[in-house]
């Protein structure tokens, strides 16, 4: 093995769109650092972004947010997100806006999956903030979901990696979780 320094080689990740109201308006900015914290109830999500970004004032003052999942299909409008600025351009615009239970976390239409998330806790980091939400709700096509779940080969998720600088897709399934390993089990 050759070291190669402390690189982050976690990617590819889901690309996301992360929803905000900044100034009474609905943003979307492109977020492929987006975590799972567990997976028990409440469930809890964490992004990171960057302090610089207009999205982080919009959120810390609703304390709401939304993770949009975006198919292969809005590659081009994603990426756009992530290169725009909110302050100067309505990203908005780009896409059929609509609003959960919570009222302030904005969710796009055309993405198959949204996740509405109620601001939990920040932690506060030298140049990003990490935000930790609440999942108070998930809205999904009804194309994407196979006896009520979300299914991944219908979703087509945008994969963001770093190392390339490229959008990638999956490809097929290989195994079963929970059940591959047994092939190695001692009888």
């Amino acid at each position: 093995m050759k070291p190669i320094g402390p690189v982050n080689a976690l990617y590819p990740m889901p690309t996301t769109l992360v929803g905000v109201t900044v100034n009474d308006k609905p943003n979307f900015l492109a977020v492929a650092h987006v975590g799972i914290l567990n997976h028990g109830t409440p469930q809890y999500l964490s992004i990171g972004l960057g302090k610089v970004h207009y999205s982080n004032a919009g959120l810390l003052d609703n304390r709401t947010f939304s993770i949009c999942l975006p198919s292969e299909d809005l590659m081009v409008e994603t990426d756009y997100c992530g290169i725009m600025t909110g302050k100067k351009t309505d990203k908005a615009a780009l896409f059929d806006v609509f609003y959960g239970e919570l009222g302030t976390a904005p969710m796009i239409r055309q993405c198959p999956v949204n996740m509405e998330m109620k601001l939990h806790d920040v932690l506060d980091f030298k140049t990003h903030d990490i935000f930790i939400g609440e999942l108070v709700e998930t809205y999904a096509d009804e194309n994407v979901l196979t006896d009520g779940k979300v299914d991944v080969s219908r979703l087509r998720p945008l994969l963001f990696d770093m190392a390339s600088v490229k959008y990638w897709r999956l490809g097929p399934s290989i195994g079963n979780c929970w059940s591959a390993g047994k092939a190695l089990k001692r009888k």
